[in-house]
């Protein structure tokens, strides 16, 4: 048994041997053809490399052959050009050559002839040297006088002609300054006067009260008059109860009571109620009312003319210029338009605008208590303003502003002139209104009376008359004449501000009609 164990390792050992070697030589047979054909492979290939790689190599000596050839074509053309361009700036610098020649040659001439012209000027300037000392001699042997005599007279002559003609001049220089002064302080007023338009109604001292029927009258007037008594006492304003229908006037001087009193009694008529005690409170609610109206309004004038800053007292006493009326002009709104004329006239002039302005608005301070303070209102107004802390420039401008005492600032004459102005619109004043339109009917009145005149219109605000002559009466030289003695009698027979312009126009037309 273990015999046969044996046997069959050794058998199994061998059959092992046996088949390593078997697959040893199988293998390397495999191997040695797959070896062989590599090669042919290989070699195949290294042939199929070497026809390509020589015909590449062809293909690229072409191309070479090809760039070569482009490139030394590209170059023989960059030089042929080259060249050209070469031949052409040498023709040019031949011609420069030859053209800066031509100009030394005829540089050289002119230096000749000038040279010539020289020598021939220096010969005739000593000549007339020559002369000029022989004529002076002989001038002086004429004539007496040495050169230097002679000139110091000629000088003095001279100098007498030059200063008579500096006078004439500066004469004529001031005249158009004036003429231009006047001609500009008209633009500025004229600007001031458009950009401040405004509108005036004459005030009146009465104001009727609308009832809704007559016997509201009765009610009014009370038992015995107790009702109409009251309302007089307390208010010092006295009610007309008349024939009016449906009316009751309230006169009185002062515009402030009248207000108190109108109001009073429209509530009371409004409430039904009339007795002694309900009057004497609607009284006092008016009182009230027309204090808040007074501040209100004078904020409002402040707050219109741009002034800024003012006392709580001032601004009462503004309001209260709102029921004040001078010659029928309401005194507040000339109030505000005298600060916006004076701020414009200012600014025109390169003035203090609020200065001008501020001293505008109050230069009429004193006519809200001028009944009540003794004294002309430009000093109340001033005493006021000083009182309450305002400079001394607005303070001079209130009290200047009637020529109580001479202006000292620019300011103080603007507003000056500007109060003026606003009191002389037409329709500010009732007086105003009425004496302007006299002075231009007696205008045109003085110009009619002429012999000649055919018709004559004052323009302007009477500032110019415009005079239409008869041509068949008035020659062109005779209407110089008719216009200045229509001049004199004007000065002689009319009160006037500023100048009027006198127009006289004489005109001939002739008309036919084709048929």
């Amino acid at each position: 048994m273990g015999v046969f164990v044996i046997d069959n390792l050794i058998f199994i050992i061998l059959s092992l041997i046996i088949g390593i070697i078997a697959g040893y030589f199988v293998r390397r047979y495999i191997g040695e053809g797959k070896i062989k054909n590599a090669e042919e492979l290989a070699k195949k290939i290294t042939e199929e490399a070497e026809k390509n790689g020589e015909a590449r190599k062809k293909e690229l000596l072409l191309e070479a052959k090809e760039e070569i050839h482009k490139s030394r074509t590209e170059a023989e053309r960059e030089i042929r050009e080259r060249r050209n361009e070469v031949q052409k700036q040498e023709r040019r610098i031949l011609h420069k050559e030859e053209t800066l020649e031509r100009k030394a040659e005829a540089i050289e001439k002119k230096e000749e002839q000038l040279a010539k012209k020289s020598k021939y000027l220096e010969e005739k300037e000593e000549a007339i040297n020559e002369l000029y000392e022989k004529q002076t001699l002989e001038l002086e042997r004429l004539s007496g006088l040495t050169s230097e005599e002679a000139k110091e007279i000629l000088l003095n002559d001279i100098k007498k002609e030059i200063s008579h003609e500096s006078a004439i001049m500066i004469k004529d220089m001031e005249a158009k300054a004036r003429e231009e002064a006047e001609k500009r302080a008209r633009e500025i007023i004229t600007t001031a006067i458009q950009r401040c338009a405004a509108d005036h109604v004459a005030e009146t001292t009465v104001t009727v009260v609308a009832l809704p029927n007559d016997e509201m009258k009765g009610r009014i007037i009370g038992r015995e008059g107790r009702n109409i008594r009251t309302l007089e006492t307390l208010t010092g304003i006295d009610l007309i109860i008349d024939d009016t229908p449906e009316a009751v006037v309230l006169s009185g001087f002062d515009p402030i009571r009248r207000e108190i009193a109108r109001i009073a009694l429209e509530k009371l008529i409004v409430d039904g109620r009339i007795h002694p005690a309900r009057i004497e409170e609607m009284v006092e609610k008016a009182k009230k009312e027309v204090e808040n109206t007074i501040r209100e309004e004078g904020e409002k004038a402040a707050f219109d003319a741009g002034v800024h800053g003012l006392h709580p007292e001032i601004i009462k006493l503004l309001g209260r210029l709102k029921y004040r009326t001078s010659y029928g002009q309401n005194v507040l709104n000339h109030s505000i338009e005298v600060s916006q004329l004076a701020g414009i006239m200012a600014s025109e002039l390169g003035a203090d605008v609020k200065i001008a302005k501020r001293a505008g608005l109050l230069h009429d301070l004193g006519k809200a208590v001028d009944h009540e303070i003794e004294g002309p209102h430009v000093e109340i107004g001033a005493d006021i303003a000083r009182r309450f802390k305002e400079s001394k420039e607005v303070v001079h401008g209130i009290a200047a502003h009637h020529g109580d005492i001479e202006p000292q600032t620019v300011e103080a004459v603007l507003v000056q002139a500007a109060d003026a102005i606003s009191a002389a619109r037409p329709g500010a004043r009732r007086e105003s209104l009425e004496s302007y339109i006299r002075r231009l009917e007696k205008l045109e009145e003085i110009a009619n009376s002429f012999e000649g005149v055919e018709r004559s219109f004052a323009i302007q605000a009477g500032r110019e008359i415009r005079i239409l002559v008869k041509p068949e009466e008035i020659s062109e030289s005779q209407i110089v004449h008719t216009a200045r003695d229509i001049v004199k009698k004007i000065e002689s027979e009319l009160d006037y501000p500023g100048q009027i312009k006198v127009n006289v126009i004489r005109e001939t037309r002739a008309i036919e009609y084709a048929k």
